[in-house]
């Protein structure tokens, strides 16, 4: 596990490195570092519904849909629009989301950029972890969201609608989604390390993403990157 977490580190610093270059190949090459990062994260647990995984990751006890989670926090948890690690994005229901969805916000690339863990989107039941996921709302509220969609190997071409964001303990769960994967098969759970400063990035300069196929040339730069 230990190798597991320094990848994904560095795959994450990487990410964050691509936001202050240009150019089409820059873009490229973050979106297959968001790939592979999302890659060394998923895990297979079953027909796990979002709900019960986000309160696990997040703390935040509510029941019931994930379209009722905004309503009933109003009481209980702190609510608001700005990202922040721990914290759950709500997002509403939707004719093919009729239920809504639940995902914790895992680190903060930067204003319109962070990445998620959350189950039961990609795949039935699939647990992913560090996903990319973008605000493409005009006011910059997070009510539209594009999130990272496993068959696609990209964001996903829908926009998804959201409220915003439920505000827990202010720190971050100690076990990831990986692990309560392999905790879930009775493998221990490794800690991870608090959220910090560094979880946080300069303002956004990542205006522009596609879906494009990921030229071989961005993968193997992406390769060297994390190995470095």
């Amino acid at each position: 596990m230990l190798g597991f977490d320094a990848a994904r580190a560095g795959a994450v610093n990487a990410v964050r490195a691509c936001l202050g270059k240009t150019g089409a190949l820059a873009l490229h090459g973050c979106m297959a570092l968001a790939m592979m990062l999302a890659a060394t994260a998923q895990a297979q647990a079953g027909v796990l519904q979002c709900v019960p995984f986000a309160r696990a990751m997040s703390g935040i006890n509510i029941h019931g849909d994930a379209d009722s989670w905004w309503s009933q926090a109003a009481h209980q948890f702190g609510r608001g629009l700005t990202p922040k690690v721990g914290a759950v994005l709500a997002f509403r229901a939707t004719s093919v989301m009729p239920h809504g969805h639940v995902a914790v916000v895992d680190a903060i690339l930067d204003d319109r950029h962070i990445l998620l863990d959350h189950a039961n989107w990609s795949q039935p039941g699939l647990i992913e972890q560090g996903v990319l996921a973008v605000d493409t709302s005009a006011a910059g509220d997070w009510s539209e969201v594009r999130v990272w969609y496993g068959p696609v190997h990209g964001l996903g071409s829908r926009e998804s609608p959201a409220y915003g964001f439920i505000y827990g303990s202010a720190a971050k769960p100690t076990v990831t989604a990986f692990d309560r994967a392999f905790a879930a098969m009775g493998a221990p759970a490794q800690p991870e390390a608090p959220a910090s400063a560094a979880d946080y990035a300069p303002a956004d300069r990542f205006a522009i993403m596609d879906e494009r196929p990921v030229p071989q040339s961005a993968l193997a730069s992406a390769e060297t990157a994390l190995t470095r």
